[in-house]
């Protein structure tokens, strides 16, 4: 058996094109796991091995790979760094132990970087940076420092200093051992190492000095050593850097070039020497499925009770695939488990430990490993399986809302039923991609997150499930929600098939504000405990929650509601059917009389401008309806954070380009949900 503790679950992260798949690709040949390296250029790397990945040259869907280094095997995800996939970023990091956080060293710090160093404070997960592409024009190694610790309010520790810059960087000093590792060109495999050449010795004592300095603060016995002027050892250096990282007080700097085969082997050591085995997490919270209140803990132990967490669908024609972290106990091929969040029994036949889009089946897994699973049949992103013995309910995975919806039909009407089908497998693999039939108008709407992710989800239609379409243009996904608290009361009373089914509810609806990662829908009961039978209960908040996929205004979903239950009527003649019916009939009631509004997605921009374009942009922005938040410099160029309206910016990546002769650049991401102008929510509700 394998021992946990030479285990690492990591990921690697960053905004897009700052290196993630070359470094993967880098690290997959040095550790043995292929003999030729790939380009994303050409389209050849393990990971991005989905056709729509070789073509665009960017990341879609998060790639499980396995290797080993010295003495540890590593569970690796390469993810996306484009914004329209942050899904495969945060159900990723849910259930890593560690992570790599690549950055481009003439940027630093970019608006996915803050996104995925936001979802990683998040799920408390340690991590390592890489400064990547040390060797481009404008590269900055202490620039890079800067931003990470000024705009993540992180304490990075540089750990290695770079030799040269730009076209002359050929190397690394170990700020650790006090050595020099010069790379000679070839494959990066041979390298020399040396002692710090004469004109770095300088530099190279002042960063040392820095780093034990920062140590010295995060460690009593180290600060009394450092104190005494007893020179600090390399492994007693290692020790409170790996505590140090586990416990997020800091994080290790290295820097490179994995392009060009440059300082990858040390980041592999660097893997090993600091990111955490599943030993050094804490034990997985979960709760009682029977009592929610009631916290349990699991360690990652092979004879503990099972609990794995699915975090990831595969949605393919012939069989779903699903991925596991197993937090605790041991899982066996040809196992019946428990899936504790829809209570429901699950066989499954085959487990597969995955490399990219290659498996290798296996008869078992322990606790801390991750792997893939095919013969699920009704378990979806986020659910807990279990044994039938000592079950626990673990966190589910928060996903952002959609913002971004089209039309979509099959071109033949004898395809319809294929359309549908395709669209519930994708539906199931992906979180932030749904569909839904428009009631009065009989079109089905596709709902994700940017006209990138749609486009790619329209050629999976056409291509994986071999269903030709036809789309809309893209449109805003809007949201209602309610401006004031009221009550209202649903009553059900009818006859079917000789029976009467009847149920009272009084209901009382609130705007609410949820936290990060709380439900943007709540529903709670004001009743005394044991007034009403459990199933009625749950009958009630059924019918509460049916609501709240369809507003009263223009049947957009409905967020940022409180819906509290505070009374209702039963007899003899009730029923779930009746309580749910009544539940839905005073929700439609009370929301219609709470002052409903419509809200627009608004995206957090980031415009990176050459100065002569920067009035222009700034201006087109302005008009439309942007919020500048900052500016600032990068380098030459100038830099644009802004609040945008998602309705004014569709085709902004043409209009960018004829403002700045193709010069500019700019990211988007979700942001918020904001109450629309009054003039603009009618001609919405108009046009609907």
């Amino acid at each position: 058996m394998e021992d946990p503790s030479r285990l690492r679950n990591i990921g690697i992260v960053a905004h897009i094109d700052a290196g993630k798949t070359t470094t993967t690709e880098r690290i997959l040949y040095y550790s043995g796991m292929i003999h030729r390296m790939g380009e994303v250029d050409d389209g050849t790397t393990v990971t991005d091995y989905d056709e729509q990945e070789q073509q665009r040259g960017i990341t879609i869907y998060s790639a499980a790979v396995s290797f080993h280094w010295r003495d540890c095997r590593v569970n690796l995800i390469d993810t996306p760094g484009h914004v329209d996939f942050t899904a495969e970023v945060e159900r990723s990091l849910r259930v890593l132990d560690g992570a790599i956080v690549v950055f481009d060293a003439r940027e630093g710090v970019e608006a996915q970087s803050e996104t995925v160093w936001r979802q990683a404070d998040r799920y408390r997960v340690p991590r390592i940076c890489f400064i990547n592409k040390m060797d481009r024009t404008g590269a900055d190694f202490d620039h890079a420092l800067q931003t990470i610790r000024e705009r993540l309010g992180a304490n990075p520790v540089a750990v290695q200093m770079p030799i040269g810059q730009e076209g002359d960087f050929c190397g690394v000093v170990d700020l650790i051992a006090t050595k020099a590792l010069i790379y000679k060109g070839g494959d990066g495999s041979q390298y020399d190492v040396v002692d710090i050449p004469a004109d770095l010795q300088e530099e190279a004592r002042r960063r040392r000095h820095a780093l034990e300095e920062t140590l010295a603060e995060l460690d009593d016995a180290l600060m009394e050593q450092y104190l005494d002027g007893v020179p600090l050892e390399p492994h007693q250096i290692r020790r409170v850097l790996r505590e140090a990282t586990i416990s997020l007080r800091c994080q290790p700097v290295l820097c490179g070039s994995a392009l060009r085969y440059i300082a990858v082997q040390p980041l592999l050591d660097a893997i090993c020497d600091y990111l955490p085995s599943p030993l050094d997490i804490p034990p997985v919270v979960g709760y009682d499925p029977d009592r929610p209140e009631r916290q349990i803990r699991r360690k990652c132990l092979p004879d503990e009770p099972l609990a794995a967490l699915v975090f990831k669908i595969v949605a393919e024609p012939h069989g779903d695939l699903h991925f596991l972290r197993i937090y605790s106990g041991t899982l066996r091929a040809g196992m019946r488990v428990a899936n504790v969040t829809r209570k429901k029994k699950e066989n499954l036949p085959q487990l597969f430990h995955v490399f990219a889009k290659r498996r290798e089946k296996i008869e078992k897994a322990c606790a801390g490993d991750i792997v893939a699973a095919v013969g699920l049949k009704e378990t979806l992103t986020g659910d807990t399986l279990c044994e039938n013995r000592g079950q626990v309910l673990l966190e589910r995975i928060e996903f952002p809302e959609t913002v971004i919806s089209m039309a979509i039909e099959p071109k033949s009407s004898a395809d319809r039923d294929k359309l549908i089908n395709a669209l519930t497998l994708l539906s199931r693999g992906d979180p932030t991609f749904n569909f839904r039939v428009h009631e009065e108008t009989g079109q089905t709407l596709i709902n994700g997150m940017g006209e990138l992710h749609l486009e790619i989800m329209c050629h999976r239609i056409e291509h994986d499930f071999n269903v030709p379409v036809r789309v809309g243009r893209p449109r805003v996904a809007y949201r209602e929600t309610i401006s004031t608290v009221a009550e209202a009361e649903g009553r059900f009373s009818r006859t079917t098939g000789g029976r009467t089914h009847f149920a009272v509810v009084r209901l009382r609806v609130e705007p609410l504000q949820p936290g990060p990662g709380q439900p943007h829908f709540a529903f709670r009961s004001e009743l005394p405990e044991g007034a009403l039978r459990p199933q009625f209960l749950a009958a009630i908040e059924q019918g509460v929650r049916s609501t709240s996929h369809s507003g009263v205004l223009a049947g957009y979903p409905l967020i940022n509601v409180q819906v509290t239950l505070c009374g209702a009527q039963e007899s003899e003649e009730s029923t779930e059917l009746a309580f749910e019916g009544a539940a839905a009939q005073a929700a439609q009631r009370a929301i219609e009389a709470a002052g409903p509004i419509l809200l627009e997605p608004i995206m957090k921009i980031e415009v990176v401008t050459p100065e002569e374009y920067f009035g222009a942009i700034n201006a087109d922005l302005l008009a439309r309806r942007a919020t500048i938040t900052g500016t600032s410099f990068r380098g030459r160029n100038r830099v644009i954070w802004a609040e945008v309206p998602l309705a004014t910016m569709f085709g902004y990546a043409t209009a960018i380009r004829s403002l700045s002769q193709g010069r500019a650049s700019y990211s988007m991401e979700p942001l918020r949900y904001e109450k629309m102008p009054q003039e603009l929510a009618e001609q919405v509700l108009g046009i609907v």
